[in-house]
């Protein structure tokens, strides 16, 4: 009925203008009649538009002049059930509309978890590094000593075959001297593989990779200019170390931690897993203390987080649309006393699991309260 309405408008509106714009010498009070016509007329053609957006985006391809179905299939997306409105929208439609679900998650809250921790003496891992120092210097002296007496060894050999200037003696000393060389080169790299097997199996992956290459983070600890820290859990307790960490001596003041790696070995009077903390030179952490750690934790809080894009506000409350069956929505109030990260909430009476609309929920707003605007035959 609206359309037909526009399409009489349009026709008054051509007409009337042709009539009074012929009249416009003799009667400026027709002219001013012209200008209020067209002026209605164009009220009428844009609410006539705008009231059809919301159809054509939903149901496009519908024919203009299909004035007996278009009301019929837009009612039929909402319903009332139990004084609530319902709207169904399959899926093509909420693609079409940009409308998107997902599954509400657990909200996150920060708790902390103590922890033992103890200062370790930085003499074991000074004495590591210089015997792995001093090891990879007895094999580059048995490489260079095998280089020498391998090029002594072959000269022997031309000058005794070929020339025979040299005595079969001085050939056999030379052969001799090739081998002992062989020999002590062979000592030395099993040496040095020895430090750093002991180094990994003692320091772990990490710390010990440092200690064998002299890197920024074994440096650290061997020059003192920060000290080590074992953080032992209680048995039984598993968690993923975080990043930071606090500690405090009895009656002293907090140090903070900084994680570096996983412990290889624990202590054997606890029994629980260990990983490896640094504290700055500054920190008063001395080697020998014990100290009291309170590893931070993210677990699951009671409650839903709902983002900021799922919330729809309407005569001062907020609202979300919640999937309550297969293409089935159903708009339901929430609390926002609890407000969640990045600008979302967290709703304590949500079920886990629930599927609401996270985009396009205005849209369904719209759709809700059009149904309810009365159709004209």
């Amino acid at each position: 009925m609206l359309r037909a309405s526009v399409t009489s408008c349009d026709e008054r509106l051509v007409l009337g203008l042709v009539d009074q714009m012929s009249m416009t010498r003799r009667s400026p009070v027709a002219t001013e009649r012209a200008v209020i016509l067209a002026g209605l007329c164009l009220l009428a053609i844009v609410a006539g538009g705008a009231a059809t957006v919301f159809d054509g985006f939903l149901a496009p391809g519908a024919e203009e002049n299909d004035k007996t179905q278009a009301v019929p299939r837009a009612r039929a997306r909402v319903a009332l059930r139990d004084g609530l409105s319902v709207i169904t929208l399959d899926a093509s439609l909420r693609q079409r509309a940009g409308i998107i679900i997902a599954a509400i998650s657990p909200a996150p809250t920060d708790k902390s978890v103590f922890a033992y921790g103890s200062v370790l003496d930085a003499g074991a891992l000074t004495d590591l590094s210089n015997r792995n120092l001093e090891a990879q210097a007895q094999v580059q002296t048995a490489e260079a000593k095998l280089a020498v007496s391998r090029t002594a060894v072959e000269r022997a050999r031309v000058l005794y075959r070929e020339r025979k200037t040299i005595s079969q003696a001085q050939l056999e000393s030379a052969e001799g001297t090739f081998g002992v060389d062989q020999a002590a080169l062979v000592a030395a790299q099993s040496r040095a593989a020895m430090l750093t097997a002991s180094a990994l199996q003692t320091w772990g992956s990490f710390l010990g990779q440092a200690l064998i290459a002299r890197s920024a983070p074994a440096m650290e600890l061997i020059e003192q200019r920060s000290y080590l820290i074992r953080v032992t859990l209680p048995p039984g307790v598993t968690l993923a170390p975080p990043q930071t960490a606090s500690a405090m001596v009895a009656g002293g003041p907090t140090i903070p931690l900084r994680f570096l790696s996983p412990a290889a070995t624990t202590n054997p009077k606890l029994q629980g897993l260990s990983f490896f903390y640094t504290a700055t030179a500054d920190s008063r952490a001395l080697p020998g203390m014990n100290l009291n750690v309170s590893l931070p934790i993210k677990v699951a809080e009671a409650g839903a987080l709902v983002p900021e894009s799922a919330v729809v506000w309407l005569q001062g409350k907020a609202w979300i649309y919640v999937l309550t069956a297969p293409d089935t929505f159903t708009r339901s109030e929430i609390a926002i006393d609890r407000p969640g990260p990045d600008r979302g909430y967290v709703v304590a009476d949500l079920p886990p699991n629930t599927r609401i609309v996270v985009r396009g929920t205005q849209i369904l707003l719209s759709e809700e309260f059009r149904a309810q605007v009365p159709v004209e035959d």
